[in-house]
């Protein structure tokens, strides 16, 4: 699975132009790749100091949450924790009106909340649904 990603970003590599990188230069530059949903996706993706930075943008709108988890497995691996963050507004940098970041420190472990904080560990979507309206129903 792991492959077939590399090749997509691969071919989707921009080699051409002001931001263009050579084929096999790892995950580093712009490219253009189809989306999950249909839609193009321009993603470029950095190394900065102490930093792996990797933006995405759609001509038209935000990408959803299909697309950044998309984005996500073709630059990390399927058990590595990255992270889109909302800085103090004083920091905001907005480019792009239809622009999101992933961005995974290279130098210690992001800090994630215990799963159960989320939900019910094991529960599948169509179990918490009903388990939801059973409790909405007896309240």
């Amino acid at each position: 699975m792991r492959a077939q990603m590399i090749d997509k970003l691969e071919a989707g590599r921009v080699q051409h132009g002001r931001f263009a990188t050579a084929p096999g230069s790892g995950p580093r530059g712009l490219f253009l790749v189809q989306g999950p949903c249909g839609c193009e996706l321009k993603i470029c993706a950095f190394v900065r100091p102490g930093w792996e930075h990797v933006a995405v943008s759609t001509p038209r709108r935000c990408p959803n949450w299909d697309e950044m988890c998309f984005v996500k497995d073709l630059f990390w691996d399927e058990e590595e924790c990255v992270m889109q963050l909302h800085p103090p507004h004083s920091r905001y940098v907005n480019n792009s009106r239809y622009c999101l970041h992933l961005w995974r420190p290279t130098y210690r472990e992001i800090p994630m909340p215990s799963p159960s904080f989320v939900g019910v560990v094991g529960l599948s979507p169509s179990d918490a649904a009903t388990l939801f309206a059973r409790m909405s129903a007896t309240a």
